[in-house]
C-alpha cells in the first residue's frame, strides 16, 4: 500500500513516514494499487492523478485545499476521517467523518507530555521561509528557533522544550496542541492557506486568530553579500521582525484546546485507525 504525502523537506509532510511506520507497521510499501492518503492538505483535483494506479484510496486525517477543485468521490475512496468540518462540507460528506488532523496520533507515542522547558517562547516559521534570518531574530530575543526542516525527533523535542509556540507552520501548532503546549498562529505570507487552519481549529474547538508579521527574507546569499547596502537592509528587516515578534509574544493570547477535547479526539482517531487496521487485515487493500 503506497503512502501519499508531499515530498517536501518539511516537518508536517515528513511526519508521514515517521508516524505511520510506528502506528501501522508492515502496511506501507511501494504497491501503488492501493493508497493511504495521510497527513497534509491532499484532497484536491490533483489527487486522482497522483493515485491513478490505485483501485482504492484510504483517506485518513487529511484535508481539502490547494489545487483547482476537489475530486469526484466514488467507491474508490474510503474515508475514515477528515481534518475538520470544512473539509467534510467541501466534499459534501457527513460531518461524522470530520474528526481532526491525523498528526494528533503523535499522542500515542508519548506516555508523558510534560518536558523540561528551556524557552518561554519559540518560533517555528513556514518551511519555505525558515533559515538564517529567523534564527538570528530568535537568538537576539532569547527565543527558541525551530526549523521545520530539522529531523522529526529534533522538532518534537524542541516543541516540548518551549512554554509557548509561535507558529506559522500549521503542523507545529497541531503537534504543540497534541503535546499540551499553548500556541499562537502567525502569518507572514498572504499565500498561507487559512482554510486549512480554520478547518483544523474548528475540529479541536478553538478560534483561529492569527497574528501578522511582515515577511522576513533570507540574508542575501549572492557574491555581493558584503555590500554595505545589502547588509544594512538585512539588518533593518531583522530588527523590524524582532520588534513584531516580541510584540506578539507579549500581547497575543496563546491558544490550547481543552484536555477533554484533545483526549476525546485522540480516542476517536484511534477508533478510526482500528477500523482501518481491521479492513486491512480482512484483505480490503490486498
Amino acid at each position: 500500500m503506497k503512502l501519499l504525502y508531499y515530498r517536501e523537506k518539511n516537518f508536517g509532510d515528513q511526519l508521514n513516514p515517521w508516524l505511520w511506520d510506528k502506528l501501522i507497521p508492515g502496511v506501507i510499501d511501494d504497491n501503488q494499487t492501493t493508497t493511504f492518503v495521510g497527513i497534509g492538505t491532499l484532497i484536491n483535483d490533483r489527487l486522482p492523478l497522483k493515485t491513478k494506479n490505485s483501485r482504492l484510496r484510504a483517506i485518513f486525517g487529511t484535508g481539502v485545499g490547494y489545487g483547482n477543485g476537489i475530486p469526484q468521490l466514488n467507491d474508490t475512496y474510503k474515508i475514515y476521517c477528515l481534518r475538520g468540518p470544512l473539509s467534510a462540507q467541501a466534499l459534501g460528506v457527513s460531518d461524522k467523518l470530520a474528526v481532526t488532523d491525523g498528526a494528533v496520533l503523535i499522542r500515542n507515542l508519548f506516555d508523558n507530555y510534560s518536558h523540561k522547558k528551556v524557552y518561554k517562547f519559540s518560533y517555528m516559521p513556514h518551511f519555505e521561509l525558515a533559515g538564517t534570518s529567523w534564527s538570528l531574530v530568535c537568538k537576539s530575543l532569547g527565543f527558541g528557533y525551530i526549523d521545520p526542516r530539522w529531523s522529526i525527533e529534533k522538532v518534537l523535542s524542541s516543541i516540548n522544550e518551549t512554554e509557548v509556540l509561535l507558529a506559522e507552520a500549521m503542523h507545529g501548532a497541531i503537534i504543540a496542541d497534541a503535546l499540551r503546549v499553548p500556541w499562537v498562529p502567525i502569518i507572514t505570507n498572504p499565500t498561507i492557506l487559512q482554510f486549512k487552519w480554520q478547518d483544523w481549529c474548528q475540529s479541536v474547538g478553538v478560534n483561529y486568530q492569527p497574528s501578522h508579521i511582515k515577511r522576513l527574507h533570507h540574508p542575501n546569499q549572492k557574491r555581493d553579500i558584503l555590500s554595505p547596502i545589502r547588509l544594512v537592509r538585512d539588518w533593518v528587516r531583522q530588527q523590524e521582525s524582532k520588534s513584531q515578534l516580541m510584540h506578539i509574544a507579549k500581547n497575543a493570547q496563546p491558544t490550547l484546546s481543552s484536555d477533554t477535547s484533545i483526549e476525546n479526539l485522540t480516542q476517536e482517531m484511534n477508533a478510526r485507525l482500528d477500523a482501518f487496521k481491521q479492513d486491512f487485515a480482512q484483505g480490503m487493500y490486498l
